[in-house]
């Protein structure tokens, strides 16, 4: 009998496939289940539009995001001009087009299950 799953496994953060590090942060990840799962680590002072944009190459991040914070606070503004914010144990959805900062004197850590297999890609 054919099943889904092939073969069981257990990755750890300990051993990612890539680090990608840019200003004030890195992104680990892993690949796994046809996935890329990232462990972003985001320093006080870190912000999208002067740490990763330079890399993206983009006005706002295009990438989609699905993800839980692990630790920190991380504030985003969506294109639009709607603002959320991301705390210690929350899950966040972002589409494409946001801006993201670090708020207070935290990195801010998160896991994210969607967009980062481009993220902060030279």
């Amino acid at each position: 009998m054919a099943t889904l799953l092939e073969k069981a496994r257990v990755r750890n953060f300990s051993e990612p496939d890539e680090v990608r590090r840019f200003e004030k942060g890195k992104v680990e990840l892993l690949k796994i289940g046809g996935m890329t799962v990232g462990r972003a680590t985001f320093e006080p002072g870190w912000k999208w539009s002067t740490c990763v944009k330079p890399l993206a190459g983009t006005k706002s991040c295009r990438s989609a995001h699905l993800g839980f914070v692990l630790s920190g606070t991380l504030m985003t503004r969506m294109d639009d001009g709607t603002t959320l914010r991301s705390e210690t144990g929350d899950i966040f959805e972002l589409p494409p087009g946001h801006d993201g900062w670090v708020e207070g004197d935290r990195p801010a850590v998160i896991i994210d299950f969607q967009g980062m297999e481009d993220y902060a890609k030279p």
